[in-house]
């Protein structure tokens, strides 16, 4: 007879980070126990208030601040942007951008239209090699 499986677990932090939510912002019994990934999925599919709040108002980790104002994450340390940012600021921000955030977003667009282009060349050439 084969032992019972045990559960896989994840840490809070790494539970945190698939959330996209600060880890410190969060309930101490969160930070204080490994989820399992039936408590894990539960949390995606019916997250609880304080959860929802997080995911609302912030503070939000560094890839959230980063997505939600168009930068890279190196394009928020370029422009000194160290610390959580709340929802609030990031809508202060985007409502009357610094020169850098501009700056940023502009690099940013370039790199993305750059990518595309060549990921489309390369869909491209991967057609006429089929012909």
């Amino acid at each position: 007879m084969t032992p019972a499986k045990t559960p896989q677990t994840m840490k809070p932090a790494t539970a945190a980070k698939k959330l996209g939510v600060l880890l410190p912002a969060t309930p101490q019994d969160f930070q204080d126990r490994e989820l399992t990934r039936t408590e894990f999925t539960d949390l995606q599919q019916n997250p609880p208030e304080w959860l929802a709040e997080l995911r609302r108002t912030g503070p939000h980790p560094r890839p959230v601040v980063a997505q939600k104002l168009g930068v890279s994450i190196a394009g928020l340390a370029r422009g000194g942007v160290t610390e959580p940012l709340t929802t609030k600021e990031i809508t202060g921000l985007l409502q009357n951008p610094p020169a850098w955030l501009v700056a940023e977003r502009s690099t940013h667009a370039a790199v993305r239209a750059e990518e595309a282009r060549v990921k489309e060349r390369d869909i491209a050439r991967q057609q006429q090699g089929k012909d």
